[in-house]
């Protein structure tokens, strides 16, 4: 029959009488945002305890890294030599959990120097953007080499294209011999008289329908005969 027993921040529950053998959950004080860390421990005595350590695992933990447990273990290790020949169940569960409540620290040391590595991250990402990579001599003639390459490829294209736009080009005996048509636009320009616009000559009223001004009445009127041969 198990009983189970709590003071502050440790709860036991015994598992059997023979051999004493109980469980011990240790909780640290609440750190930031009121977390905490946790662990089961589970001791068994042996026959004689205390002049022997107590033998001990670690069966459930919350918020704690391998390197975590790895330390708890180490720690119950020394604690129970140094306490040998004396009951120390009390003083190695203590140091548990005043090693939790240090671990609650390392975790907000930990979260704060992630927070800040990631900020400076950022910041340095931020400078690459508007910086750029530092230029030195070596970097710079990689750079022009490569541009170099790049410009007579591209001169060496457009003087392909124009080349071949050259042979694609027609000359005028060549447009002749591949359009009749032109063979006779010439012929029937000069048949058209040189203009193919019509002219209404409706819109031309007859000359003896007009009416002049009788300019005698001009002082400055001066009349101009013409002799006729």
């Amino acid at each position: 029959m198990k009983n189970n027993f709590s003071y502050r921040f440790f709860f036991l529950t015994v598992l059997s009488e023979k051999p004493t053998s109980f469980t011990i959950t240790v909780t640290s004080e609440a750190g930031e945002n009121d977390e905490t860390v946790q662990t089961t421990l589970k001791f068994t005595y042996s026959e004689k305890y205390p002049d022997e350590v107590p033998l001990y695992e670690l069966l459930a933990h919350e918020n704690l890294e391998n390197n975590d447990i790895a330390d708890l273990l180490k720690l119950l290790q020394e604690q129970s030599e140094e306490n040998l020949g004396m009951v120390m169940i009390f003083t190695l569960v203590s140091a548990v959990q005043e090693r939790l409540n240090e671990i609650v620290d390392l975790i907000k040391t930990r979260r704060e120097a992630e927070k800040k590595q990631k900020e400076k991250e950022a910041e340095e990402a931020e400078k690459q953007c508007f910086h750029g990579t530092p230029v030195t001599i070596e970097s710079f003639l990689r750079w022009k080499a490569t541009f170099d390459l790049e410009l007579l490829e591209i001169k060496r294209k457009k003087m392909k294209e124009e080349e071949q736009c050259g042979k694609n080009k027609l000359t005028g005996k060549q447009l002749f011999e591949t359009d009749h048509n032109l063979d006779t636009s010439d012929i029937q320009f000069l048949e058209d008289g040189g203009n193919s616009v019509e002219v209404d000559e409706s819109l031309f009223q007859d000359m003896d329908d007009l009416e002049l001004e009788d300019d005698e009445d001009d002082p400055d009127y001066s009349p101009v005969h013409l002799d006729s041969d």
